[in-house]
């Protein structure tokens, strides 16, 4: 696995809060002063090839464990972010917690034996439902003792709700290894989430002009910021720009980004 990390080392041992990240793509963590609430350390795995299972995505943290001393301190906070596709919003309104599987299997095909979550999404007045990996949380709470827990999701809706100007349809696309997050913005609504799985360039544009025209934008127009794992000089970004004209990246203020060889607008979930 290739490992990305702070360029300075953890000074800080006491009063310190501890976020993780996983999928089957790889898994990072970052440690937040408690006191002033700056992040001061971050670290990140990206695994060779997408695992199998969740099983093979516990053998992997293990390792991670055992091997990285910084996750062995005392945390005051423990958030566990899980990311994957399995996934889905219901309106508060609408929601039902006996039918949580009915909700889920709309959009992905649930086994019976799933343990299926939601976070409240107050924001948009929404629940966000999902199937966590339940073996890496048991593994986790052997270590931390209780911690809180939720998806990427909701993490991505929380934090772009919360910039500014945001009256036009605006798209965000969420880039990792092998996926990708579209929402798309008008008037601080929601109006458009899903998570995209990709091999070639050509996956990536197909799925981002399908949403463009499901929901009618002029690709003259409207505006699309990109963050995570994506630079001017990627195939996807290039095959992008030849469709849409008003692409940024949404960069991040976060000082950790000094002491990081990471572009700005990368792991947003964590840092953006």
């Amino acid at each position: 696995m290739q490992k990305k990390t702070s360029k300075i080392s953890l000074q800080k041992t006491k009063n310190i809060a501890l976020s993780i990240q996983f999928s089957l793509d790889g898994f990072s963590f970052c440690v937040t002063d408690s006191e002033t609430q700056e992040k001061i350390y971050f670290t990140a795995y990206q695994f060779e090839e997408t695992l199998n299972s969740p099983e093979d995505l516990l053998e992997n943290i293990e390792y991670i464990f055992k091997n990285n001393a910084n996750l062995q301190f005392e945390y005051t906070s423990v958030l566990v972010i899980h990311k994957n596709n399995l996934a889905t919003l219901v309106p508060s309104k609408y929601f039902d917690e006996n039918k949580l599987a009915s909700y889920l299997n709309f959009n992905i095909k649930t086994l019976s034996t799933d343990f299926i979550a939601f976070d409240e999404v107050t924001s948009i007045e929404a629940k966000n439902l999902y199937v966590p990996y339940i073996n890496i949380n048991n593994y986790l709470f052997q270590n931390f003792g209780e911690f809180e827990y939720r998806h990427h999701h909701t993490i991505l809706i929380e934090k772009l709700l919360m910039l500014k100007r945001l009256n036009e349809k605006t798209m965000f696309v969420n880039v990792s290894k092998n996926s990708f997050d579209i929402v798309v913005l008008e008037n601080k609504k929601i109006i458009f989430l899903n998570s995209f799985l990709y091999q070639t360039k050509e996956d990536f544009i197909y799925y981002i002009l399908f949403t463009v025209e499901q929901i009618q934008l002029d690709t003259a127009i409207f505006k699309l910021f990109f963050m995570g794992d994506i630079q001017t000089e990627s195939e996807i970004y290039k095959i992008a720009y030849k469709y849409i004209k008003n692409i940024f990246f949404l960069e991040s203020q976060n000082s950790i980004f000094k002491d990081l060889e990471a572009p700005n607008h990368s792991n947003f979930i964590l840092l953006g």
